[in-house]
């Protein structure tokens, strides 16, 4: 049955028009986002889909910042020496992938975490399994007795009160939080093989991150992830800012990662603002009609949504300004929680339409995921976006 529906869907797809490159226009509406904040958001849609490179065949991602995707479209980047370059941290729920580059001047000055998103089928209805546990704002486990660990002290940081070679702490004390002294998260719960594979990622990249912070103390700290790399985005970002860290965070197709209390906490720590200020604010969560994954795991097995979502109403690729909204609160119904139950398609509500996970799930501004040259073939006629305010010749650097 699903694979007659995937035929029917591709079938549809095929047949419409080719589209024209994206004119750059203003909303009209209240919801409407900043011509500057789609731009950021187009851009870091392209840097994601660069991490699609890591953990493939071929090169991968090598310094200076080359692949077979989209680097030659930032020439100002840098790839962070880590000890393989990038990390994959492996399969499963465990999986991450990603790279660590340095945006320098011209571009925005930035330390640039990409997280990969589920590379197949497969790993994405693993990855919603829905095991929750509890979450601990700064997780204890970052030292698990092992003082002959290597990665200990990047887990657990050496503040003042604590050194690699202080003997008899106490357990109470190991315990304690960082100075940045975040809130305990009261009842809250976290989905399980997401929260692996954000703690499998963080013994990785710890190391080089918090030396590049060191080197570059002026550059913004910029997480950007897709899919299964959302949710990771989503938690690093809360254990970043425990750390006294002021991460800015965006995800595509980011999945639900936890629940209420989670996601009031989320919201909380973020510090999220009215969305007449949406600029302002350093969380924005996109999300695309039909794409599935924003509504899973269900609701029903206690997973919910924070806030901060920005909505892409058009089907089609690409968007335009028009075609982005903000959304108000958690779960807006005007926005990806309302598209559950509008008119299902083959009797199918939208969170069991698994077909779309090769087609709206990947549209964001392009359609992300193929490690190619241009990116998805289904690109190579788009050109580029257009400069806001700029010649239609014009593209973004």
């Amino acid at each position: 049955f699903l694979v007659l529906v995937l035929v029917a869907s591709v079938a549809t797809r095929s047949h419409g028009a080719q589209q024209e490159p994206l004119v750059l226009a203003h909303a009209s509406n209240d919801s409407s986002i900043s011509v500057e904040l789609f731009t950021e958001l187009e851009e870091l849609a392209r840097i994601v889909d660069i991490s699609y490179c890591v953990g493939s065949t071929g090169l991968g991602v090598q310094k200076p910042f080359q692949c077979l995707s989209r680097c030659s479209e930032f020439e100002n980047f840098e790839l962070l020496m880590l000890r393989t370059q990038t990390w994959n941290t492996g399969p499963l729920l465990a999986d991450s992938c990603g790279y660590i580059a340095l945006s320098h001047p011209p571009s925005i000055p930035r330390i640039i975490l990409a997280f990969r998103g589920t590379y197949s089928l497969t790993n994405t209805i693993v990855d919603l399994s829905t095991v929750p546990q509890e979450y601990v704002p700064y997780p204890g486990d970052d030292d698990d007795g092992d003082e002959n660990e290597d990665s200990s002290d990047f887990l657990t940081p050496l503040w003042p009160w604590r050194s690699s070679t202080t003997t008899n702490i106490d357990d109470d004390d190991n315990d304690d939080p960082p100075p940045a002294d975040p809130p305990k998260c009261e009842n809250c719960t976290v989905h399980m093989g997401f929260y692996s594979s954000w703690l499998n990622t963080r013994k990785v990249i710890l190391p080089e991150l918090t030396q590049a912070m060191d080197d570059y103390p002026d550059y913004k700290l910029t997480l950007v992830g897709h899919s299964l790399g959302g949710a990771v985005a989503a938690l690093a970002g809360l254990d970043f800012l425990a750390r006294g860290w002021e991460p800015r965070v965006t995800t595509f197709g980011e999945p639900r990662i936890g629940n209420k209390e989670l996601m009031a906490y989320a919201n909380s720590r973020f510090n999220i603002t009215s969305p007449t200020n949406a600029n302002a604010n350093d969380y924005h969560r996109v999300t695309h009609t039909n794409d599935p994954v924003p509504l899973l795991p269900l609701a029903e097995w206690g997973y919910s949504m924070h806030s901060e979502e920005i909505f892409i109403s058009a089907p089609a690729l690409p968007p335009s300004v028009a075609d982005l909204h903000h959304c108000v609160g958690d779960e807006d119904p005007s926005c990806i929680a309302g598209t559950d139950g509008e008119d299902p398609s083959w009797g199918i509500p939208a969170r069991f339409k698994f077909w779309e996970l090769f087609f709206a799930h990947r549209d964001y501004f392009w359609r992300l995921g193929l490690c190619v040259p241009g990116g998805d073939p289904r690109d190579w006629y788009r050109g580029k976006y257009p400069k806001p305010g700029g010649d239609e010749d014009d593209v973004e650097d």
